[in-house]
């Protein structure tokens, strides 16, 4: 059986090095409501947050971060599809 919770993967993108760690299935499915809106669409702005808070665990990043390094685009695609997998 694959283990989730803990998991690592390690991508390079701009080349900086990121680490994500999975928070669970449980967890991944709390992350995933969270950044539903009370209308019912998703907010990409709350997922980044999530994954920043959750998922993404070096460097720690944020918005500001983000304004002074390239790949926001590249690296939330990817610790999206790592919390779903």
């Amino acid at each position: 059986m694959a283990k989730k919770l803990g998991t690592k993967k390690e991508v390079t993108i701009e080349g900086v090095k990121y680490t994500f760690q999975h928070p669970g299935t449980e967890a991944a499915l709390d992350i995933q409501d969270r950044a539903v809106t009370k209308t019912g669409g998703f907010s990409s702005k709350k997922m980044a947050e999530e994954l920043f808070k959750h998922v993404i665990i070096e460097p720690k990043v944020s918005f500001d971060y983000f304004d002074e390094h390239d790949g926001f685009d590249e690296v939330f695609e990817e610790a999206f599809t790592f919390l779903r997998t």
